[in-house]
């Protein structure tokens, strides 16, 4: 028996497994959810999925408007792009004439002279798509929530022919592309991840709801929420690595470690193990465990690791920093040449 997951509209909770009656069922009454089965490559919206339409002679499940109609947010640009490097990348966007993308305050690397550079009030996501006020003054709260700034820059190609801009990573890592189509739609990642996207992506919040997980989850309660169809680009720490669960396979996660997950992963918090493993263990006391189904995203060289080590390694009290030298103390560091 097929057994059917969603996520409704503007949820963050998993629903399932749905034997097919109850799945038609919620399908009715959530028609712009996202849905998932086995043997599907991903999370996709339940109007694009054959099985979940109405049987003949039964009530039509409500649609909702094409992109673009009646208010909704329009397609993202359909941008091309390349990833240059790997310790410290960088991504280059070729934009066509009149395509845009967006990125986050001090990302930029160099442009092309034809592209104009604007800064443009909340995520970017309602410029020149008919966006009123009060949407643009709900996209910069948000943004303000996750620790950015309430002003987003955007690059337009003015001139003619191919234009490129590039942006580069913040620290060393991996930049990793992800089409939000692919991906249902919507992605819950780290606060800092979002480096650049297409015109069109909307960054917003994800609040974690169980008090636990938003304390001591690494990322606190509030995440970063990508949503639409175009392209962005995420950055994560070190190396990156993904993994696919199937439905209830969980995976336990030091809590820094968590770049992003697909919005049917359920994201919480579990004590490392007894007394002894807290205290001395050296991880903490919280590991973050998923459970899928759902594709997650984890970065071996999570920027608080990285800052820690710097901040450890540091001269204390204007002095040597720790780890250096020798055993024989001045001496030695004369006899190494460091004095």
């Amino acid at each position: 028996m097929t057994q059917w997951y969603f996520v409704p509209p503007h949820g963050t909770d998993r629903v399932g497994p749905l034997d097919e009656a109850s799945a038609l069922e919620f399908v009715r009454q959530h028609p712009e959810a996202q849905a998932w089965r086995e043997g599907m490559s991903g999370w996709k919206p339940v109007r694009e999925v054959p099985e979940l339409r109405a049987p003949a002679g039964g009530p039509p499940p409500h649609m909702p408007p094409p992109p673009g109609a009646g208010g909704a947010r329009g397609r993202s640009d359909d941008i091309d792009f390349r990833i240059v490097g790997n310790d410290m990348p960088f991504v280059e966007i070729e934009l066509d004439p009149g395509e845009s993308a967006i990125s986050e305050a001090g990302a930029l690397m160099y442009k092309d002279a034809s592209i104009q550079m604007d800064t443009v009030f909340g995520d970017g996501s309602h410029s020149g798509q008919g966006g009123g006020f009060m949407d643009k003054i709900f996209s910069a709260g948000k943004r303000v929530l996750t620790g950015e700034s309430l002003f987003t820059t955007m690059f337009t190609h003015t001139g003619s022919g191919k234009a490129r801009v590039a942006f580069a990573a913040p620290y060393p890592g991996t930049v990793v592309p992800m089409k939000l189509d692919e991906h249902g739609g919507r992605l819950i990642c780290q606060k800092d991840s979002f480096l650049a996207g297409a015109r069109g992506v909307s960054v917003g919040i994800h609040l974690q709801r169980k008090i636990l997980t938003g304390l001591f989850g690494g990322e606190g309660f509030i995440m970063q929420k990508l949503e639409g169809d175009g392209w962005v680009f995420i950055h994560a720490g070190g190396t990156m690595v993904e993994r696919d669960l199937a439905p209830g396979e969980r995976l336990d996660v030091d809590t820094g470690c968590v770049v992003a997950y697909h919005a049917g992963v359920s994201m919480d918090v579990r004590p490392v193990g007894g007394v002894k493993s807290m205290f001395f263990g050296g991880e903490g006391v919280f590991l973050a465990t998923l459970t899928g189904p759902g594709k997650v995203w984890l970065q071996s060289l999570p920027f608080s690791r990285m800052a820690g080590r710097m901040l450890a390694a540091a001269p204390q009290g204007g002095g040597q920093a720790r780890g250096e030298g020798s055993m024989l103390g001045g001496l030695g560091r004369l006899l190494d040449g460091d004095n």
